[in-house]
């Protein structure tokens, strides 16, 4: 069995690092090192930005999306189109199409998708909230910006089983060849869904 090298607090820091999407315990141990190392410049001011984080982080109650405001900065843009709701399935979605800056409207986070085999139901979504959202009238499209994963797809027929008679278009984003990629470098699906969603030239 190994020996213990460092002390109970290292250690903690390096299981809790660990944890964080994208660590394993390799690069949790780097990064634990190199945060020590930087203690002052780093490991000092993380620790206060995190204990920040805790006491002020919301979920916002409209959308779903975290900020220290709720409702969040999202919600109370003035400048957003309130006749397109664009649903998300994770925070990290929305903070993508943000960044991407190509649409100026709002956002609904669902927080997963529906996933039976996990026992992930309706009722573990954020999916009432996005009915009553539309059923209260002003919102006109609605973009389906899930994953193209069969859960994605799952939860995308079902929100449109859900808002069928309410009134709106409902939309997808386009599956298919992203922009700079190469045929030959394609998987077999990806090539599929871009046959089935071509468009005018």
């Amino acid at each position: 069995m190994p020996q213990r090298i460092a002390g109970p607090e290292i250690e903690r820091l390096i299981q809790l690092l660990a944890k964080v999407p994208g660590l394993g315990p390799r690069s949790a141990r780097r990064a634990a090192l190199h945060l020590i190392k930087k203690k002052e410049q780093l490991l000092g001011p993380l620790a206060s930005a995190m204990a920040e984080a805790v006491d002020k982080v919301r979920v916002c109650s409209v959308c779903g999306n975290v900020d220290t405001a709720d409702p969040c900065n999202v919600c109370t843009d003035p400048r957003r189109d309130d006749a397109t709701l664009i649903v998300v399935e994770d925070v990290s979605d929305l903070w993508a199409l943000e960044r991407a800056g190509a649409m100026n409207a709002r956002f609904h986070v669902l927080g997963g998708t529906l996933s039976p085999l996990d026992g992930i139901g309706p009722d573990d979504l954020n999916l009432k909230s996005l009915v009553s959202r539309v059923a209260a009238g002003g919102v006109k499209e609605v973009i389906l910006a899930v994953n193209a994963t069969v859960e994605g797809q799952t939860t995308a027929h079902y929100i449109t089983d859900q808002l069928s008679g309410l009134g709106v278009k409902l939309t997808r984003l386009a599956h298919g060849v992203p922009v700079g990629g190469e045929l030959d470098y394609l998987d077999e699906g990806t090539l599929a869904a871009a046959l089935k969603s071509r468009t005018v030239f």
